[in-house]
């Protein structure tokens, strides 16, 4: 039995209380049970929660009756225990970090391509167009190791504000493809997407709702290994299951949340 609702979500759209609203949310976990963290930043929010399936629906429930936040998406799995210590809101000035300020896809996002129609692209080896895709991983270097897409590139950085300039390092391993950018959940793979489309690459697409997404809607498909995550259960696998103890390569990097 797995008794403990995992989500990950995130929306990028204007918050200009945040003081306020850490005060609000954070009362609002404390009461339903929930340990986690949500990440509130003036570019948007950045959610990791676990706790019992009713209160944590309850809770995005009651935030989605904000209309800021009317639109967030949230994937779920589940664990046998909780995999958080405590329960934190953390002010930042980005949901995840870049520096690139001219980044902001709460005015428009960049293409994206459903974890389905990536699986029948990979299965057929060109987009619709006939175009050969480049697989884009875009999450740091110990993250991959764990696992990622046959094929997929990897710059080996080590801190996603790095990205940048390693996209202008390797620009000619992505011209003149259809490149899709990915990560865990989604928000490095947005952010990075963007940016692309501003470097002037002609055409960029992200993987929607990330790894985690491509998992829940068609399983391990041309992925080997399996999906690191910024909690106690470390890794999931294709099955979103938790990754069992004896099959860990590596020291658990961190049992705080980090980018999804």
């Amino acid at each position: 039995m797995n008794p403990v609702l995992n989500i990950s979500a995130y929306l990028f759209t204007p918050i200009d209380d945040r003081e306020a609203l850490r005060t609000t949310l954070l009362g609002r976990a404390d009461a339903a049970g929930l340990k986690g963290t949500i990440l509130l930043a003036p570019e948007g929010i950045n959610l990791f929660l676990a706790g019992d399936a009713t209160d944590l629906r309850g809770f995005l429930d009651t935030l989605r009756e904000d209309v800021r936040f009317a639109a967030l998406e949230a994937k779920e799995s589940w664990s046998p225990a909780q995999p958080f210590r405590k329960m934190l809101v953390k002010l930042k000035n980005e949901i995840i970090r870049m520096d690139h300020p001219t980044i902001r896809p709460a005015t428009g996002r960049a293409p994206a391509v459903a974890p389905r129609t990536l699986k029948r692209w990979l299965d057929q080896g060109h987009d619709d167009d006939g175009r050969e895709v480049v697989l884009l991983d875009t999450r740091n270097a110990f993250e991959v190791s764990y696992g990622t897409f046959a094929g997929a590139l990897d710059w080996r950085i080590e801190k996603f504000t790095e990205f940048p300039s390693a996209v202008r390092e390797h620009r000619d391993a992505l011209e003149g493809r259809t490149v899709v950018s990915f990560c865990t959940g989604g928000i490095r793979c947005e952010k990075a997407a963007i940016f692309m489309q501003e470097e002037g690459l002609d055409r960029v697409l992200q993987l929607e709702g990330g790894i985690l997404q491509y998992f829940e809607d068609v399983g391990g498909d041309h992925f080997n290994g399996d999906c690191f995550v910024f909690d106690d259960r470390e890794a999931l696998t294709p099955g979103l299951e938790v990754w069992e103890q004896e099959t860990r390569r590596e020291p658990r990097r961190s049992a705080q949340p980090a980018p999804a």
